[in-house]
């Protein structure tokens, strides 16, 4: 039979009765009316539930509101102001449309000045089965560590990020059952940090990460994706796991001068196997207690001067050479993620570790290895749009819900919710940690960590999509070099944001054509990097047309037609792309930056945890060296609550 209006209409009217706001239903039950004046200005709205005449109600009201609500105990929270301890709990609606009564943890150390606690209901943790509805009220706390586990509870856990390393970590804990009190709170609405896929240009392009780097067995990035089914055929080849590139960028398949002549790709060839054997010798240096020059790039420039008195050409071939390095040198600021390799320090810049294997892609993007990871774990697991304001640790905090037990964390949110931990993994990137450094943590953190997050490197490397109608470039040109013939790295200058940005682009690669049709990706480091951020789409698109018209000769080239590109320097809780080991540190920082707290073996053990790409010392700026980052503190944790505990698999 077709569907009539009359049924429909019945079905709309059901549909619209349980879609009222909460307090609205309620007051149908209460058998009273609220007026929109009773509701406060920033809460007028279907979801915004915070009503000024509840605090009107009378008592029977209450009462008979709570006889209403006792089948839904989950229903109930308590936040009991410490002025008002001995009143009974006001009730209040939170923003997400439940019932609550107002409390506030019990802290025996004050907390930095923020939003008062009373003004937002409090987050909780999902009760283990067999758990009793919260008692209401909270009482006076005992200073000092963390209590012992009431029987069929574990440590609550909560992990700060849901990048590949949060994920990684929360997984990891997820599979022992230790662990079921976990939370991962991620700032924004998707998972995955700086592993980012956008559906653009008729496919998949990656924003952020892009390849695997070394994809072999000893990279469980590769393990993973392999065992997900996320790679192709190729990249699963015992052959492809097996080159040895020595992590440096093959060679372009076509490369322009400035001038709009095309370069000799012998000549590209002879400046990169020089560029690339002076990287080698960098390693030399690595035990070394003092270096000089202090800087891989000051060491680079003084052998290519060394170089430059056996060179025998003539003085515009010599310039073109100087060029072709100055762009080896901007592809090295894109791998390191650094503004100049001056700003790199030599002697632990060999500790960075190369895994064989040619780099791969995944021809479906690099996010469905974070949507796997995601789908294997329970589906309350992840908290988004959730930033942390500050974390609060060396402390004595208490629920409701959770009597005579004490949390060592307090993690503060920039909504005004409260979780309270007995241990919490920290994986936000080091860009964050630099820009929050003195708000992020209370009490504030130990002198050498500070000092070991100042030190370390943290700099942007933006990506670039050009779409075109049809490709200009031969249909096997993977690789397109950009060759500025006014440049040298010899030459010291200030970099020329506002005219020559793009001087600093080092090319563009060809995306497959299962990923997407006619698009060129674009890489560019550094401070021209940041500047990009700030102009209009129009002015990138517009400067990059001319630059492709400029090098190709050919000044009838046709404009691409859409374009996308990265921000990583603008995005607030990402400020930049990835770490290195910047000149004035080493790789004890990033070990220092590792180091759990508190690290003076007093108060609850294990209560703040790092991880993330920047916490690894030979893995740094990668995807595998976050991902074991977050393994390792998982790890840390089993090791605490079950040193017995069988190690999940793979276990590198």
């Amino acid at each position: 039979m077709k569907v009539g209006s009359c049924s429909s209409t019945g079905l709309e009217l059901r549909r619209r009765r349980w879609q009222m706001p909460l307090f609205s239903r309620w007051q149908m039950l209460l058998g009273r009316r609220l007026s929109p004046s009773d509701l406060t200005p920033r809460h007028r709205g279907p979801r915004a539930l915070e009503v000024k005449a509840l605090a009107r109600a009378s008592e029977a009201e209450k009462r008979l509101l709570l006889r209403l609500l006792a089948p839904f105990p989950r229903l109930l929270r308590t936040r009991t102001r410490p002025e008002q301890a001995s009143r009974p709990p006001a009730l209040s609606l939170g923003g997400d449309g439940r019932l609550q009564r107002r409390h506030r943890w019990i802290i025996h150390r004050p907390l930095r000045a923020g939003p008062r606690t009373s003004e937002r209901p409090s987050a909780t943790f999902p009760r283990a089965a067999g758990d009793s509805p919260e008692p209401p009220g909270t009482t006076a706390m005992q200073s000092g560590g963390r209590q012992a586990e009431a029987p069929g509870r574990g440590p609550r856990v909560l992990v700060v990020g849901g990048g590949i390393a949060g994920l990684g970590a929360a997984q990891r804990l997820c599979r022992h059952p230790a662990f079921s009190h976990l939370r991962v709170l991620e700032a924004t609405a998707r998972a995955g940090g700086r592993i980012r896929s956008e559906h653009s240009f008729g496919g998949v392009v990656e924003v952020g990460a892009h390849w695997i780097h070394g994809p072999s067995q000893g990279n469980p990035v590769f393990q993973l994706a392999a065992k997900y089914g996320l790679l192709g055929e190729k990249a699963l080849s015992e052959e492809n796991q097996l080159i040895e590139t020595g992590g440096h960028v093959g060679l372009p398949s076509v490369s322009y001068a400035s001038s709009g002549v095309s370069v000799s790709l012998e000549l590209v060839a002879e400046m990169a196997s020089l560029f690339y054997s002076l990287i080698d010798q960098t390693r030399e240096f690595l035990q070394a207690a003092e270096t000089t020059p202090p800087s891989v790039g000051e060491y680079l420039k003084e052998k290519i001067r060394q170089h430059m008195a056996g060179w025998t050409e003539d003085e515009e071939t010599k310039k073109l050479k100087l060029a072709i390095l100055k762009n080896l040198f901007n592809v090295e600021c894109c791998v390191s993620g650094t503004h100049s390799m001056d700003l790199v320090a030599l002697a632990p810049f060999g500790e960075y570790t190369v895994l064989p294997g040619l780099d791969c892609t995944f021809p479906e993007g690099y996010q469905g290895l974070t949507d796997c990871i995601m789908a294997s774990l329970p589906k309350d697991v992840m908290v988004f749009d959730k930033p942390v304001k500050t974390i609060h640790w060396n402390g004595s905090f208490r629920e409701a819900s959770a009597p005579g037990e004490t949390f060592p964390v307090l993690v503060e949110c920039e909504d005004g919710d409260y979780f309270p931990a007995h241990h919490v993994v920290v994986t936000v990137p080091l860009g964050f940690f630099k820009k929050h450094l003195d708000t992020f943590f209370e009490p504030p953190l130990p002198t050498e960590k500070v000092e070991a997050i100042r030190k370390i490197g943290f700099g942007t490397n933006n990506k670039i999509f050009l779409e075109f109608e049809e490709p200009f470039w031969e249909p096997d040109c993977q690789h397109i070099q950009v060759v500025w013939e006014d440049t040298s790295p010899l030459e010291d200058t200030a970099p020329e944001l506002q005219d020559a940005w793009f001087k600093k682009l080092i090319g563009f690669w060809v995306l497959p054509p299962f990923q997407a049709s006619h698009v060129l990706c674009g890489f560019i480091a550094g401070l021209e990097s940041e500047f990009m951020e700030t102009l209009s789409d129009e002015d990138v698109l517009r400067s990059l047309t001319q630059v492709l018209r400029r090098v190709t000769g050919n000044p009838q080239l046709p404009a691409p037609r859409s374009m996308l590109r990265s921000c990583w320097h603008s995005a607030p809780y990402t400020r930049g792309s990835y770490s290195y080991v910047a000149v004035g540190s080493s790789g004890d920082d990033m070990d220092r930056l590792a180091q759990p707290l508190p690290s003076d073996g007093k108060g609850a053990q294990l209560q703040v945890l790092f991880a993330g790409e920047a916490t690894h010392r030979t893995f740094y700026s990668t995807t595998h060296g976050a991902l074991l980052s977050g393994w390792r503190e998982a790890d840390r944790l089993m090791t605490l609550w079950d040193p017995q505990a069988q190690w999940p698999e793979p276990r590198l």
